[in-house]
């Protein structure tokens, strides 16, 4: 399997989501809003997002978008995006950034596995898994 990426719904705040997450993240980003009302595209930094995309030497990391009107969103704590990272240095940046302005629902440590792993809930209330493998 090349990549795992993990689709988000948003009502009215994927723009907002996904650039904090590119910030934390360090990537790039992609971002199409919904057309107007006369099936045009738009440039209104407000218009809600139909697909939007990060991406880390041009291969998608995180996909998401607003709900259309009319289809309610429903949040619940059945998704949560799962992120290995490279390094210790890299958890701890990365866990840091996430957390701002969430809630740590497990903070880092070192685990039975052999990683250090963390657990958080982003201030859009997404729920994110970092694991780091570590010697042990």
């Amino acid at each position: 399997m090349k990549y795992v990426t993990a689709y988000l719904n948003f009502d009215g705040n994927c723009r907002q989501a996904m650039q904090f997450y590119k910030k934390c993240l360090g990537t790039e980003i992609q971002i199409s809003p919904y057309p107007d009302a006369k099936g045009r595209p738009t440039d209104d930094p407000g218009a809600r997002i139909m697909h939007s995309q990060l991406l880390r030497n041009g291969e998608p990391v995180l996909m998401a978008s607003d709900m259309p009107p009319g289809n309610p969103l429903r949040p619940g704590n059945n998704l949560s995006v799962s992120v290995d990272c490279d390094s210790v240095e890299e958890i701890e940046h990365l866990f840091g950034a996430m957390s701002e302005n969430g809630q740590v629902r497990v903070p880092l440590g070192n685990m039975p596995w052999g990683a250090r792993f963390g657990m958080l809930t982003d201030q859009f209330g997404v729920q994110w898994l970092f694991n780091c493998n570590v010697s042990r």
